[in-house]
């Protein structure tokens, strides 16, 4: 058994530890000593295990005795449990007769209610006439605060009316209906919260308490309204005209006002000031900073953050302004409001003279700022602009050009500039029309400057086809009657001094106005107006210069003739008629003025040697031909000395045309008639357009050579070389030798 195997155990255990104790003889003598402490412990560990096991009975029978009692409590509990189920059973009945009660408690809570309400109720007329008088006076606050008061006992009255039953409306009503002076007074607040919302701007500089008071009583609307909405949602009851929605409303008539003031301030129309567009978009910009910049400094602080209120309003006025525009634009406007309406939007809006204010930033911001007309709107704008304006331009030029035409045909000279030269103003009129719309174009953009720019150029183009045509005219009508226009000369003049000033405009217009890429567009254009301006004024100077030869022509036809010879003046009238009218002519600018000096010139020579090609006079002996000979080298000379007067400073070498007559004279000067062939040949040489026809008209002229010498010379002379000058510009192939017909012969 377990029992005995634990002795054996333990008798084990004993001897090895008596053996481990005796190991040495001397250990024996201590053998005494040794049962004695055994002794001991084994006492010692008896007691501890009888408390141990004294300890586990003790908690047995205390357990015991719980278990006990807890069984006499669990059987009375079962009889109270029964005794309480047979009571209830009994009094079931009881209760159901309580119902009367609960009622009653009901009432009575009411009639507490109601009771508490009585004084209120009672002096509802009362406090409703202290409201009013409030109101007019303009303490809104405490007006307000009065209001909430009989509000609030309205409110709560038809809440306990609802609760107590919600379908009853005819109590409902009759709440209503006797509270009904209080809805005008909220409308007759709201109304005086409105006034001053509307006049804001200005009540926040004269009266900013005021203001403070609006917001406050706005704001504890607004709680109220949340209040309200929040009892709705768990009980199903809202009270008559909740929710106000006063900061709604509040901002509606601020954007209102917003749409008024911009509206308001166009004073003038069209009819009544031309200027009307322009004043009208400054007073805006005006009102519309100002308002802003108060918005920003003292209405700010008077609100909420959270009213957000200067960006709000900033979008309100960015609103108002888009909407005007926008009219403006559908408008019928003429060429320049249209640049002032585009130019206010483009530039003005944006610009530190408005929204781009220096004190507004950073809270305004340009460059987020949406354009307040569409860009097709503005496509729209420019185009009718460029067509408004095309037809403008074509109007003016015409009109110009009908006022100087008129000009043409006073009996007064035209004006002079500052160097004497004739002009007239249709160059300075024309081009500061150019400048004018140039710059107005500007104002918009770059894109519309050169639109402008090409515009005025293509109409400066068939505009100087006119001109042209005009002058043409003015000329034949001249010849109709040479005695009119008077000033004809001088106004010619006048036409072809402009074509200078013309091309110098249009080259400072360039200058001044292109941009390099446009180049390509413009020269071609540019090229046609300088050949146009050319024409004009070739055409011009050989009209006036056609003048001059039919004042001539009298004195040119006495030229080799008997009179001629005998001693007349004919020479001596031409130079003084060139003259004179040269001295008008000194009004024309340099380079057509030099041109005309040339031309004169040459036409002179190349009359004078067509009157000698008309075989007028046949010399009779050399003392007539020496005579002859002698006064064309005269002759020449004096011609030579008026255009070299005339030339004088332009530096312009026409010596050489003179040379010609002298040449010629020497020739009828010869008196050996072996050495004819020599110095004609030598003529030839110099001059190889001299065709037969003119050698044999010279010879005839001489008159001392056979028809058969003349045929020898000239057909010898086809051979020989020709050496001209090099400068020598052919002036024998324009003049025609007379053949001898038969109306000549009859004279």
């Amino acid at each position: 058994s377990t029992m005995e195997e634990t002795d054996r155990e333990a008798v084990a255990t004993a001897v090895q530890r008596v053996a481990g104790m005796l190991q040495r003889p001397d250990q024996l003598d201590k053998v005494e000593q040794y049962r004695r402490r055994e002794a001991r412990k084994k006492a010692s560990v008896e007691a501890r295990l009888k408390a141990a096991i004294q300890s586990q009975l003790d908690g047995v029978r205390t357990g015991l005795s719980q278990l006990h009692n807890a069984l006499n409590d669990v059987k009375d509990i079962q009889q109270s449990l029964i005794d309480v189920n047979k009571d209830w059973r009994q009094s079931i009945n009881t209760i159901e007769n309580l119902k009367d009660v609960k009622d009653a408690v009901v009432q009575h809570s009411q009639l507490a209610a109601a009771v508490e309400n009585l004084k209120n109720i009672f002096s509802v007329p009362e406090i409703v006439r202290e409201t009013q008088d409030l109101i007019e006076r303009g303490e809104l606050l405490q007006a307000h605060r009065k209001l909430m008061d009989l509000e609030c006992s309205r409110d709560n009255l038809m809440y306990e009316q609802y609760r107590m039953d919600s379908k009853n409306t005819h109590d409902m009503n009759l709440i209503h209906t006797y509270f009904g002076d209080m809805q005008k007074l909220s409308e007759e607040l709201a109304k005086q919260l409105w006034m001053v919302v509307q006049r804001s701007l200005v009540t926040v500089r004269r009266d900013p308490t005021l203001l403070v008071s609006v917001v406050r009583i706005i704001e504890r609307e607004e709680k109220i309204d949340r209040r309200m909405l929040d009892r709705k949602k768990q009980t199903g009851f809202i009270p008559p005209g909740r929710p106000k929605k006063w900061k709604e409303k509040m901002f509606n008539i601020l954007e209102r006002t917003v749409s008024t003031r911009i509206e308001g301030t166009q004073a003038d129309t069209r009819e009544s000031d031309k200027m009307w567009l322009v004043r009208h978009l400054e007073i805006i910009r005006k009102y519309v900073l100002d308002d802003l910049l108060v918005a920003k400094t003292l209405l700010d602080q008077r609100f909420p953050p959270h009213y957000d209120i200067f960006n709000k309003l900033l979008n309100m006025y960015h609103q108002a302004l888009s909407t005007r525009m926008q009219e403006l634009a559908a408008e019928d406007l003429e060429a320049n409001e249209i640049v002032s309406l585009l130019s206010w939007v483009l530039n003005t809006y944006k610009s530190a003279e408005m929204m781009g204010n220096s004190e507004l930033s950073p809270e305004v911001d340009v460059n987020s700022l949406d354009p307040l007309i569409s860009q097709n709107v503005v496509d729209q704008l420019l185009s009718k602009y460029m067509s408004t304006l095309t037809s403008n331009i074509i109007g003016w030029l015409r009109k110009a050009l009908e006022t100087d035409k008129k000009d043409w045909i006073k009996e007064t000279e035209p004006e002079a500039d500052q160097d004497g030269y004739y002009q007239t103003t249709l160059p300075a009129i024309v081009f500061q029309m150019f400048e004018q719309n140039l710059q107005v174009a500007a104002q918009i953009n770059e894109d519309l400057k050169a639109k402008v720019l090409l515009l005025c150029l293509q109409q400066m183009n068939s505009f100087l086809t006119r001109y042209k045509d005009e002058a043409q005219l003015y000329k034949e009508e001249h010849l109709k009657n040479r005695q009119y226009p008077q000033c004809y000369v001088q106004y010619m003049i006048a036409v072809i001094n402009n074509c200078q000033t013309f091309k110098e405009s249009i080259i400072s217009l360039k200058r001044k106005y292109l941009k390099m890429e446009m180049e390509d567009s413009w020269s071609s254009s540019h090229t046609n107006m300088d050949t146009t301006l050319d024409i004009i004024a070739k055409e011009g100077c050989s009209s006036l210069l056609d003048e001059v030869f039919m004042d001539l022509e009298p004195h040119l036809n006495e030229l080799m003739t008997k009179k001629w010879l005998m001693g007349s003046n004919a020479v001596g009238t031409i130079c003084v008629t060139v003259e004179d009218y040269f001295n008008d002519f000194a009004k024309i600018k340099k380079p057509y003025k030099k041109t005309m000096t040339i031309e004169a010139h040459r036409r002179v020579v190349v009359e004078y040697i067509r009157a000698i090609m008309l075989k007028r006079i046949s010399f009779k002996n050399a003392e007539e031909r020496k005579e002859g000979a002698e006064r064309m080298i005269k002759e020449a000379e004096q011609f030579r000395f008026l255009f070299k007067k005339l030339a004088a400073g332009s530096g312009e070498d026409t010596e050489g045309l003179c040379d010609i007559i002298e040449a010629i004279a020497e020739v009828i000067k010869l008196t050996d008639p072996s050495l004819l062939y020599l110095e004609v040949s030598t003529l030839v040489s110099k001059y190889p357009d001299i065709r037969d026809d003119h050698i044999a008209a010279l010879l005839t002229v001489r008159g001392d050579a056979s028809r058969d010498m003349k045929q020898t010379i000239i057909e010898t002379l086809d051979q020989g070389p020709s050496q001209p000058n090099p400068n020598y510009v052919p002036i024998f192939k324009e003049i025609t030798v007379p053949t001898l017909t038969v109306p000549k012969l009859l004279k």
